[in-house]
């Protein structure tokens, strides 16, 4: 019997456009669900941080527990910011501290894995959710295993199969994600993270497009996605206790534990961490290493990205 969860390890690699997808759905776009809107070694020197407003005041957490993380040194002319978000959330559970809220009012620019602010990166997720060369579902099933598939999604998601015959199993993975959570009304701490910076008006851009996030679950065999898919399925019951364990953890901001939970698990994707975690986190500290010497940035993404000897916040 497995011990430990798949899910933990879907969330260290799961893009922003799995975040995309639940919010193309929620809004009629595809319209079966109603109400889900969710789914740097810069040569520099990071610390847990505390801010004030109109004045960053650094003060230093030695036991690590923030999600929030400062980027100074001689090399930048002023400071920047790592956030580790969480893709979906119950919407009663985000709360910003006041040193998060300072560090984004103080930020020149917001950076996140895509550009949520803008209007084609949610309709362009429409445009890339299709596996290629008109692959089908029913192809990486037996029939009895396609007919549990098309069951689950009609009785439990109300959601008919003969929408997503063509859709990456990954993708359809994320519409499992609600059923994880213990409340009704979710959001993503990345779509919170919009909100507070248009409020002070900074300007929001994507370090990857959703074409780029599609292009790296079409380097993954459709076969495997499609057993994973319904794995998951079978499963599901086991996994809510610790995906809430993994939630509690993110909402006390304990990232060693979260750290701990990430690398116990078991998701069968170790192969494919490069694709998913590592290459994409040295591509954007090349990104981010260029903009931070004259600006300050806010960098919120996915809470994995920051974690472990490759993540951002060790690179």
């Amino acid at each position: 019997m497995e011990k430990r969860l798949w899910w933990n390890k879907f969330k260290r690699v799961m893009p922003q456009s799995f975040l995309i997808y639940n919010s193309l759905i929620s809004h009629k776009i595809i319209s079966v669900l109603k109400s889900i809107f969710f789914v740097c070694s810069f040569a520099c020197l990071l610390h847990a941080c505390n801010a004030q407003q109109n004045k960053i005041s650094l003060k230093k957490q030695n036991n690590n527990n923030t999600l929030l993380w400062q980027v100074s040194g001689k090399d930048l002319k002023k400071p920047s910011f790592l956030f580790g978000t969480f893709h979906l959330l119950c919407k009663d559970d985000i709360h910003f501290s006041t040193q998060l809220k300072a560090a984004i009012q103080y930020a020149d620019n917001i950076y996140m894995e895509l550009d949520l602010d803008d209007p084609s990166t949610m309709m362009s997720g429409l445009l890339y959710i299709n596996m290629k060369n008109n692959k089908k579902l029913k192809d990486l099933y037996t029939a009895e295993e396609y007919a549990k598939i098309d069951s689950y999604f009609n009785d439990s998601l109300q959601m008919p199969m003969i929408m997503f015959q063509k859709a990456k199993p990954y993708f359809l993975v994320a519409l499992l994600y609600p059923k994880m959570m213990k409340c009704k009304t979710f959001s993503g701490v990345d779509e919170e993270v919009v909100k507070l910076a248009k409020q002070s008006d900074k300007q929001i851009a994507g370090l990857e497009t959703m074409e780029f996030q599609a292009s790296i679950f079409d380097s993954i065999p459709y076969e495997l996605q499609a057993k994973e898919l319904l794995k998951n399925i079978d499963s599901l019951d086991k996994y809510k206790n610790e995906f809430d364990t993994l939630m509690q953890a993110y909402k006390s901001q304990q990232i060693n534990t979260i750290e701990d939970l990430m690398n116990k698990s078991e998701f069968g994707m170790e192969k494919y961490e490069n694709i998913l975690v590592n290459y994409r986190n040295v591509k954007w500290v090349k990104q981010l290493k260029t903009t931070m010497k004259d600006k300050s940035v806010f960098v919120a993404v996915g809470a994995g990205h920051l974690l472990g000897e490759k993540g951002l916040i060790k690179l």
